[in-house]
């Protein structure tokens, strides 16, 4: 409906300049939104505002020229001026009532499109180090990140999605001591405990796991525990893969997989850090100081130089990033989203400066970055801070325990990314309407029950006699929820185009709330056949629609609650 308006005030402003109403050189951007008083029709725009001072007419005087204009369309049933210039679309019943042949023929593709023509688009999240377990702002960044993907994917996108696994440097070492005292028997109150040691009860279990001589399978690597508690390259190997594993049955218990599994240590391994170093030294674009190599990233728009290397001849932690982006593009990924926590903000700049230095033609701003920020556990009012497995935070497991694999993910993805979330584990859990994932997801299994209802009495969904009386869905409660419904295309393309998984979360609200709102108003089960048809269909497609975007979420949709 929206882009019919805007085809018919096309059409209107070509009209007007043919007469000589309006300057040939005017190409508005025309923007028509759905209002929020129904008692102002179905859409309004102001375009007639915007063109006032250009055309240099009045504004309410040009708006009633541009609704002379206006083509006759079967697919509007009035239109009004309002206040200074606004102009107000009334929807005609049977027009906007089409949406809803459209969601039953479409089905789960309703809201899809191609506009990513197929391009490549590769999508890092989570890239947890393997030193522990999952905790809640990784869960975020999942929930966030592969809610991205199938957004992406379902606006025609070729996604691929990849974990970055930082399984080398300082952390590494501090987890494999850590696990070596545990298994010396060692316990994180003794004073020789490693100052840096990870402290959480899963150390234990690595220790134990260790000593037993247990195989542990991480993606293609199969490492095999020792009695040895004094082979410390040994543990650390063990430690590694033990935690790769439990992290990726975390995921799994998340719903959430990935494409490819790339490791830190590979760059290494494979001289790709020290390819990266080298690139930018003959580029002319470093310098020694104080016994350190340094990147002049300055040049680049930072806001100051960076050391590259230290004078241990260890490297900094952004090195690496830059090599591992490099390898990115080079794997032909021209478009790359990373999803990260937002203490990776002051990355950003020092990789994209790296990847400028070395010359290979990366564009400047690539790669893109969605950052989250914290996340704030809460039960009866107060923080929860500690899991008694992790030591020292709440674990993503932690919460799939408490509420759900559906509200967990619904929660941490509910949200704009930029801004700080408080996860109410009360709220969460209560089946409620203050509840906004079972609001939604008790709309969807609400239709299920009435067309359970309508089976038991010998009154099944007849889809052609629907079809054919969608007129009869007239009420103001059944416009606004057929206009509903008629916005989830698009608002699934700003969410992608956006990088918003939150848009369709709210989507989703507003769209339970509309079908709510009907349902009490309107009553289904009438003894008139072709009205209880139609308004079977309407609740079809509504159950469709949460559906689809449930899925874009990564949140089931059940049929009985």
């Amino acid at each position: 409906m929206k882009d019919t308006i805007i085809a018919l005030l096309e059409e209107a402003l070509s009209a007007l300049q043919q007469q000589g109403e309006l300057p040939q050189d005017i190409a508005p951007t025309i923007k028509v939104d759905p209002t929020k008083d129904k008692a102002h029709g179905d859409f309004a725009t102001n375009l007639a505002l915007m063109l006032a001072k250009p055309a240099g007419k009045k504004p309410r005087d040009l708006a009633e020229a541009l609704v002379a204009a206006l083509p006759a369309s079967p697919a509007i049933s009035k239109t009004e001026i309002a206040g200074p210039g606004f102009i107000n679309f009334f929807a005609a019943t049977d027009a906007l009532a089409q949406v809803v042949s459209t969601i039953l023929d479409t089905g789960d593709t309703y809201g899809r499109c191609l506009d990513g023509k197929g391009e490549k688009v590769q999508v890092e999240f989570v890239s947890a180090n393997p030193t522990g377990p999952l905790h809640v702002g990784h869960g975020r960044g999942a929930a966030i990140g592969d809610s991205l993907c199938r957004l992406l994917e379902a606006t025609g996108y070729d996604v691929t999605r990849e974990f970055y696994y930082n399984d080398a440097g300082a952390q590494i070492s501090n987890l494999a001591r850590s696990v070596q005292s545990r298994a010396k028997g060692l316990t994180p109150d003794d004073p020789s405990w490693p100052e840096d040691g990870y402290r959480g009860d899963y150390i234990r279990d690595v220790a134990e796991s260790y000593l037993a001589g247990d195989t542990v399978h991480a993606d293609d690597r199969h490492v095999t525990g020792a009695a040895d508690p004094d082979d410390l390259d040994a543990i650390r190997d063990f430690a590694v893969a033990y935690l790769r594993r439990e992290q990726d049955l975390d995921l799994k218990a998340f719903g959430v997989a990935f494409d490819v599994y790339f490791l830190e240590s590979s760059l290494y391994e494979e001289a790709k850090v020290e390819s990266t170093v080298k690139t930018l030294i003959e580029g002319g674009h470093t310098y020694e100081q104080d016994g350190a190599l340094w990147l002049r990233t300055t040049d680049f728009g930072d806001d100051k130089d960076r050391v590259m290397r230290k004078q241990d001849g260890g490297y900094t932690y952004f090195l690496p990033d830059v090599a591992y982006h490099l390898d990115k593009w080079q794997r032909g990924f021209t478009q790359v989203i990373n999803e990260q926590g937002a203490d990776h903000h002051s990355t950003v700049t020092r990789v994209r400066a790296g990847l400028q230095a070395l010359e290979t033609g990366i564009p400047n701003g690539w790669p893109d970055y969605v950052l989250h920020q914290m996340v704030l556990v809460t039960r009866s009012g107060v923080e929860v801070k500690l899991s008694k497995r992790a030591g020292s935070y709440v674990t993503l497991r932690d919460l799939i325990d408490e509420v759900g694999r559906d509200a967990t993910r619904y929660f941490l993805a509910a949200r704009r990314a930029d801004s700080q979330l408080t996860f109410d584990i009360d709220l969460a859990r209560s089946q409620s309407n203050d509840n906004p994932v079972y609001y939604i997801q008790y709309a969807h299994a609400r239709v299920c029950s009435v067309l359970r209802k309508a089976a038991a009495d010998d009154r099944d969904f007849q889809h052609d006699l629907a079809l054919d009386n969608l007129a009869l869905l007239d009420s103001d409660q059944e416009k606004a929820l057929m206009n509903r419904l008629a916005r989830y295309p698009e608002v699934v393309r700003i969410a992608a185009g956006n990088r918003e998984p939150q848009q369709i979360a709210q989507y989703l609200q507003d769209l339970a709330a509309d079908f709510h709102t009907c349902y009490n108003a309107v009553k289904v089960m009438v003894d008139d056949d072709a009205q209880r048809n139609a308004r079977l269909a309407l609740g079809i497609a509504t159950r469709q629609v949460i559906r689809n975007g449930l899925d874009l979420l990564g949140v089931g949709a059940p049929e009985e609650m």
